[in-house]
């Protein structure tokens, strides 16, 4: 796997702050995400080996919590929770509004910049839901109204970074 070499260095300082190599595997994940934008099959299998671990032990992290991808995202990416909690409160019919926002599935080309809507399991904020997370930035009791609204600002953020 093609890591820079700082990487590489941070990942092997991170291992020996455990007692126990499988512990380092959270922040592997992340370090590995952050430098190229997403968790392939090849990293997790190179993470799974790198603890002695096997690759099913890498792969249950992965797809239990929602900050990694298994595949590369849009450059703006919109996550809305689909537990319990957010659906009961409208999260179904939010998740359907950013898709008729950004049709093409799953992720669709908006002029020069690729959107990605996923459903995630939990955004950790039950209370107030339904939650979506664009980008790094939490919103909180979205309904279809707000969601509009959100569509509305990538949008126009999309079509004012067009030029640059």
């Amino acid at each position: 796997m093609n890591l820079k070499p700082e990487t590489l260095q941070k990942i092997d300082e991170v291992i020996t702050h455990y007692p126990v190599k499988r512990s380092a595997a959270l922040p592997l994940l992340h370090l590995v995400q952050e430098e190229q934008g997403w968790v392939s099959t090849e990293a997790l299998e190179w993470i799974a080996a790198k603890l002695d671990l096997q690759p099913i032990n890498i792969y249950e992290l992965v797809t239990f919590y929602p900050m990694f991808r298994r595949k590369p995202a849009g450059r703006r990416h919109i996550k809305v929770c689909r537990t319990l909690s957010c659906a009961l409160v409208g999260g179904m019919q939010v998740a359907e509004e950013f898709r008729r926002q950004f049709p093409g599935g799953p992720e669709a080309d908006q002029g020069d910049v690729q959107v990605s809507i996923e459903f995630v399991e939990c955004l950790a904020s039950c209370g107030s839901g339904p939650v979506v997370m664009i980008d790094e930035e939490l919103h909180e009791r979205v309904d279809v109204a707000r969601a509009r609204e959100l569509c509305e600002q990538i949008k126009s953020g999309v079509a004012a970074n067009a030029g640059k």
